[in-house]
């Protein structure tokens, strides 16, 4: 008697997803704890040296010791390196509870590589919301994201950034400035063109999404609004699931003037009244240029109702001392 068809297709399909669930369920567990275990380690570590176990002559060769001895005794994954951020890893989570059950030890040790214990905590709780890669999160941390997202806040908002990651819960927190567009691979001293540019993040779409951060669906390019009997494009459209509104982005090579933000203030009335349905929250507009002018941004954006978001994207990876010593300036006020 043969087997029919839809059902047998059916149970093969079953099976495999089950399997596949079961897979990814074990890895997890199995990151789960290795994470624990080095956290153990670490503590194990920390109390042996505050017990003053650790002799002044003997303790510049703790880890290189303990290397070859654990090495030996248990195979790889034991390098002094990796020692050592054991030990940071239970110095900055003291409890372990706080530790996440989505990052791999891979995943904190690129994030207990930050310099300051404000950085190692944004970074742990933004890699968990964003669901970053390794890859993505050494990307994020080299392009100073933590710098960049706090200079654009006062110390007690640094502060709440570090403790919780980067939460968007308003318009403003769309913005990073500068955004770093590294990933276009763009020659600084290059004279692009606009269309060049908006080329070259069509075709790396998912880095600038990531980029602009959590929340962002791409919905089209160079789409066209009818106004006045005048045909109008606009670069890129978005639509933001969390804050459930439409993202108007408009690219400029050079200087953001006051003609931009006249212009992006129509494309936001248009689609107040032409393209928003109910449940849609008022339009966002964002301009990003090379530059901006911040007197004229100021006084071009004082009477506008509409929200009209103005900052910079540079091609290539921001100075971190110079935004670090910018932020320390900020935290000691």
């Amino acid at each position: 008697m043969s087997l029919e068809k839809q059902p047998y297709s059916e149970l093969i399909g079953k099976i495999g997803g089950l399997l596949q669930q079961g897979r990814q369920q074990a890895l997890q567990s199995v990151n789960t704890i290795l994470v624990q275990t080095y956290w153990f380690i670490g503590q194990h570590i920390v109390e042996f040296e505050q017990n003053g176990n650790q002799k002044a002559e003997y303790g510049s060769q703790l880890f290189e010791r303990l290397s070859n001895d654990l090495t030996f005794a248990h195979g790889k994954g034991f390098s002094r390196s990796n020692l050592l951020y054991m030990r940071k890893l239970y110095l900055s989570f003291p409890i372990s509870e706080t530790l996440s059950h989505l990052l791999t030890w891979s995943h904190y040790f690129e994030i207990l590589k930050a310099d300051s214990e404000l950085e190692i905590s944004f970074y742990s709780k933004q890699c968990e919301h964003e669901r970053w890669s390794v890859r993505e999160l050494k990307r994020q941390i080299k392009s100073s994201l933590f710098e960049r997202l706090a200079l654009s806040k006062d110390k007690e908002g640094v502060l709440k950034l570090a403790k919780e990651g980067h939460i968007v819960e308003n318009p403003e927190d769309l913005i990073k400035d500068p955004f770093v567009l590294d990933f276009l691979n763009i020659p600084e001293q290059y004279q692009y063109l606009e269309n060049e540019l908006e080329e070259k993040i069509i075709s790396n779409l998912q880095q600038f999404i990531m980029e602009m951060g959590k929340g962002f669906a791409f919905i089209g390019r160079q789409y066209r609004m009818s106004i006045g009997g005048k045909h109008f494009y606009l670069d890129l459209l978005f639509y933001h699931r969390i804050l459930k509104c439409f993202v108007l982005v408009d690219l400029k090579r050079g200087e953001i003037d006051h003609q931009d933000i006249g212009q992006m203030n129509l494309y936001l009335n248009y689609f107040k009244k032409e393209e928003a349905t109910e449940g849609d929250n008022e339009p966002i507009g964002i301009v990003l240029g090379a530059h901006k002018n911040h007197i004229l941004v100021e006084y071009a954006t004082d009477s506008i109702t509409n929200k009209v978001l103005l900052s910079k994207y540079q091609s290539y990876l921001p100075d971190k001392k110079t935004l670090q010593n910018q932020l320390d300036k900020l935290l000691e006020n």
